[in-house]
């Protein structure tokens, strides 16, 4: 069985598209991978002509909402980076450490790297994340770049939303059996950058070597 990683295209993003970019992708790939039973729902995004698929299920859409404002959180205090977001699949094994001991570890099968350039604001409020960019009198040269920016992007989401779509059609023979009916049937993480340290590839390597987990399958 092996460990696949997969790094999507970089997109461009500003700060109030980061939600609704994320949301599109995450949902995606879990939907993707959920592989139990789930009520697929199909959403609307607020900002792109794009339509995506959720689960269906509350838990989900709570553990993905709370991931998302906590990157949106970490991007605030750190304007104008590059930022990397991952979610990572894993099984839990149990192995034998010593006699009459069991050892419990998680075997990652998949990764999926998420990578946004966050820029400054092109709308003439740049506000919350939340909410569409409000028109207030901006120039004519602004709307077109804000037109020209949003076109750009909705046709790269599309692309790596396709990519994540081809993917996971293309690579299967890594995922382990399904032992559950659980919507989302294998334990999933999702890691951003930690908001003491504004190097996501440093967190990465520094959690790894304190926990050991999650342990790739080779």
């Amino acid at each position: 069985m092996n460990h696949e990683v997969f790094t999507l295209n970089e997109l461009e993003v500003e700060n109030f598209e980061i939600q609704e970019v994320l949301r599109c992708i995450l949902h995606t790939i879990v939907f993707h991978r959920a592989l139990g039973l789930v009520r697929p729902r199909d959403i609307d995004s607020e900002l792109f002509d794009i339509t995506y698929v959720q689960c269906g299920d509350p838990d989900v859409e709570k553990k993905l909402e709370e991931k998302i404002d906590q990157f949106i959180a970490w991007v605030e205090k750190h304007p104008n980076k590059k930022s990397q977001m991952c979610i990572s699949f894993y099984e839990i094994k149990n192995k034998q450490a010593a006699w009459f001991t069991n050892k419990t570890e998680r075997l990652c099968w998949e990764q999926w790297f998420i990578n946004l350039s966050v820029v400054s604001s092109k709308s003439p409020t740049g506000k919350s994340h939340h909410l569409k960019p409000l028109a207030v009198d901006p120039s004519e040269t602004a709307v077109e770049e804000m037109s020209a920016h949003r076109a750009s992007l909705e046709k790269s989401l599309r692309e790596v939303l396709f990519k994540i779509i081809t993917l996971v059609n293309e690579k299967k023979d890594h995922i382990p059996p399904v032992q559950n009916q659980d919507v989302v049937s294998f334990p999933y993480e999702i890691t951003i950058p930690s908001s003491s340290d504004s190097s996501f590839g440093m967190d990465m390597i520094k959690r790894m070597l304190q926990t050991g987990h999650p342990t790739m399958l080779s």
